[in-house]
């Protein structure tokens, strides 16, 4: 998304993030921290510790009424109708051609659901939504810049988070992976989901933008013995990376389906109908489809997104994502869109890197996953 300085948002936490030294940079529409004291001190603190994140760019969408479930599955891949009470289920919307418009997180609440788009996708989505919702029994409220979200993860995120609940959310330390409890933190309202983007435990904590700042400084204060140190959207890509998680514009897009991105796993074709089932039945009937793979390069040389990939001497693909990879043993990885016959787990690949081929090999993905 372009933005001009003139148009850009600030979250709840944007006097925060200044008086924390954040590098800021345009990103969905808003100044947000790419980096504190450097994306490789980040990172570290959450494999190792725990980071606290700034999400409160992405959209939040409040949906009421009794017919959400039923609207929900007709417009995604995942089911939403069979989600339990503060379940959260990852999703995706998909476009009559099998295309991604969002992937989302729906969490089901106890009078309410709410949704989480990606911040690049607000406008379109909220748009999307309106346009294809014209039951009485759903209603729609969006959130979006109002509610702060802030993220807590990495293997000491339970020992900060967890002694600050109370009410309904006191026994979070208890929380499966990708449920979510209704309560307080340190007597703010919030919502606390033990959900994440990084390839770690932690907590995702929906509260109010006026809240926002009292408890991003207090979860500090309780984390520094910990070693929390805050972290920015340079992390953050590095992490998702690493655990094997698509970010949309890279891995999914509108033209790339959910089953060319590698998330086949969150396409229920059992489902009666959905937008976009047709043109995924018929990519899965042919399976002659391009599809995302992770690579590591041998050398020390980095990739970047859109360099091209061969296979063979003929090009057959481009570099979708790429990092140096601390928690792969300090080398170069990626992912690139490839046709089928060049996913095979060790097939070997070039990069062509300032016009200098680079060779390379195709891994299984995730890169990372931590030990449970």
């Amino acid at each position: 998304m372009n933005s001009t300085p003139e148009t850009l948002r600030r979250t709840a936490l944007y006097d925060e993030h200044v008086t924390l030294g954040a590098r800021l940079v345009p990103f969905g529409g808003f100044e947000m921290p790419v980096q504190y004291a450097g994306i490789l001190k980040e990172h570290d603190a959450v494999r190792q510790r725990a980071g606290i994140f700034d999400l409160s760019h992405m959209a939040q969408f409040e949906l009421f009424g009794d017919g959400v479930a039923d609207w929900a599955d007709s417009l995604t891949t995942n089911a939403v109708g069979t989600m339990k009470r503060y379940q959260a289920r990852y999703n995706i919307f998909t476009n009559e051609r099998g295309g991604c418009h969002d992937d989302v997180l729906f969490y089901r609440l106890a009078n309410r659901w709410l949704l989480v788009c990606n911040a690049s996708n607000a406008a379109k989505m909220w748009a999307h939504l309106k346009a294809h919702n014209e039951r009485p029994d759903v209603r729609l409220e969006s959130r979006h810049g109002q509610a702060a979200l802030i993220a807590v993860q990495g293997p000491k995120a339970v020992e900060i988070v967890a002694p600050l609940c109370d009410g309904d959310a006191k026994d979070v330390a208890e929380l499966k992976y990708y449920f979510c409890a209704e309560g307080s933190v340190d007597g703010t309202r919030a919502v606390v989901a033990r959900t994440g983007y990084t390839g770690e435990d932690g907590f995702e904590l929906f509260v109010d933008g006026a809240d926002a700042p009292r408890l991003w400084r207090r979860l500090l204060e309780v984390g520094k013995k910990y070693g929390l140190e805050p972290a920015g959207l340079g992390a953050r890509d590095m992490l998702r990376l690493e655990a094997g998680m698509p970010l949309y514009g890279f891995e999914l897009d509108e033209e790339l389906s959910p089953l060319a991105g590698g998330q086949s796993w969150a396409v229920k074709m059992n489902k009666p109908a959905f937008a976009g089932k047709a043109a995924l039945a018929a990519q899965l009937a042919a399976d002659d489809y391009q599809r995302i793979a992770g690579f590591v390069l041998e050398g020390r040389v980095p990739a970047r997104t859109g360099y091209p990939v061969f296979s063979g001497g003929k090009r057959v693909g481009e570099v979708r994502s790429a990092s140096i990879a601390p928690s792969y043993g300090n080398r170069n990885i990626g992912t690139a869109l490839l046709p089928k016959a060049a996913t095979a787990v060790g097939t070997p690949l070039e990069i062509e890197i300032r016009g200098a081929r680079h060779a390379a090999q195709v891994v299984s993905l995730p890169f990372y996953k931590r030990e449970r």
